[in-house]
């Protein structure tokens, strides 16, 4: 059996496993919900950079990402700090869904799905 690794856990999630040379983290959203949608972005992102980082890989090894926007008339913003981070030779399969989060000011929440280095 292959090992599985959790960090960052709690009584809820972890926000990374990993498995047979597969990183999945959890919904990530930003701490700072009065910012705009882009900056909750940009705040997620660097979190992701972290947690692909604990789990020795980066954003070039990411395989899927799941978005969640709370509302498609803000996605071009959500979209702009995603462009300006994603690296352009190694994009995910992505998909962006309109939805209800957590807390009404909770504006993006992204999942990925890494593969390690």
């Amino acid at each position: 059996m292959s090992a599985i690794a959790r960090h960052q856990s709690d009584s809820r999630l972890s926000r990374a496993v990993i498995h047979n040379g597969t990183v999945y983290l959890a919904g990530l959203t930003a701490d700072n919900r009065a910012a705009p949608m882009k900056a909750q972005t940009e705040e997620i992102l660097k979190k992701i950079d972290a947690l692909l980082k604990l789990a020795g890989t980066d954003k070039s090894r990411l395989l899927s990402a799941m978005v969640y926007v709370t509302d498609m008339r803000l996605k071009a913003q959500m979209d702009e700090a995603w462009t300006a981070w994603i690296d352009p030779k190694n994009t995910p399969a992505r998909a962006c869904v309109e939805t209800r989060l957590g807390t009404p000011d909770t504006l993006v929440e992204i999942m990925v799905v890494a593969a390690q280095q």
